[in-house]
């Protein structure tokens, strides 16, 4: 824990005095790596195309290659998600998109929304785009969904409470093969730290091998995924989501996963 608070403050302290963007990037973790796949998109992360639901739903965002930030002020290589009902993609990228029930914003760095449609065919989009809603080329597939039915005794705001989720897609891994880490928040807003937002955080992933010192990756870009080569051994992995104004403290904590890293 003295690490992880240790390499919080040395990164707070170089984006409030440094500057900006180039200190909170080049903050990285040895073990993070490039993404071998080399896209930017977004999409849905907990629901399939062809995929029949009842309402309300929460439905939740992901998103690679760029980070999540509230619409305050411009900050390079990221954007907040936009969805699309029954819209297809804009023509025009250069202006912005549009508020209305077709167009859902959500300018304060959200990863997830609750579904409220009535029963129907639906096609959903999932757009990225900067502060001031101009679309940055980063978007998803098309979602095509089936309400069946509209639940009207249960209240969207009982739906989920503020948390984290960390995904894995494997139980093991091989040493040197890059692993995909997704991290999910619930009722909580993500944001770049050199916004300084009140009210966002970001996600802080801590690794526990047997015999070594705990590892601790900070993204404080805003991600909400990461490609990792840890070295073999067996880890417990623990996401935390802390906050942006003061990094030591801790907002919401996922229950601990274990992977196991094997020799090439």
């Amino acid at each position: 824990m003295h690490q992880c608070v240790t390499q919080a403050a040395g990164l707070m302290a170089a984006v409030l005095l440094g500057g900006a963007v180039g200190h909170a990037e080049e903050a990285q973790h040895p073990w993070v790596v490039a993404s071998p796949l080399a896209v930017k998109e977004t999409y849905f992360s907990n629901l399939s195309s062809g995929a029949s639901i009842e309402t309300p739903f929460v439905l939740k965002f992901g998103l690679s290659g760029m980070g999540l930030a509230p619409i305050t002020k411009p900050q390079p290589r990221t954007g907040h998600h936009h969805l699309l009902i029954n819209r297809e993609l804009p023509l025009d990228f250069s202006k912005p998109l549009p508020f209305n029930d077709q167009y859902v914003h959500f300018g304060k760095g959200q990863m997830e929304t609750v579904l409220t449609l009535a029963p129907g065919d639906y096609t959903l989009r999932l757009v990225l785009a900067d502060d001031k809603h101009i679309p940055n080329f980063v978007y998803s597939k098309p979602l095509r969904i089936t309400v069946t039915k509209k639940n009207a005794d249960l209240d969207p705001a009982s739906l989920g409470a503020p948390g984290v989720e960390l995904i894995l897609p494997v139980a093991e891994a091989s040493a040197g093969k890059p692993l995909q880490v997704r991290f999910h928040a619930s009722r909580l807003n993500v944001s770049h730290i050199a916004l300084q937002e009140k009210g966002t955080g970001h996600f802080r992933l801590s690794a526990l091998r047997d015999g070594a010192k705990p590892e601790t990756l900070d993204f404080p870009g805003g991600q909400t995924e990461a490609w990792i080569k840890p070295p073999p051994g067996r880890y417990q992995l623990r996401l935390e989501f802390v906050d942006n104004l003061a990094p030591a403290t801790v907002l919401a904590t996922a229950a601990a996963q274990s992977i196991t890293v094997l020799p090439k």
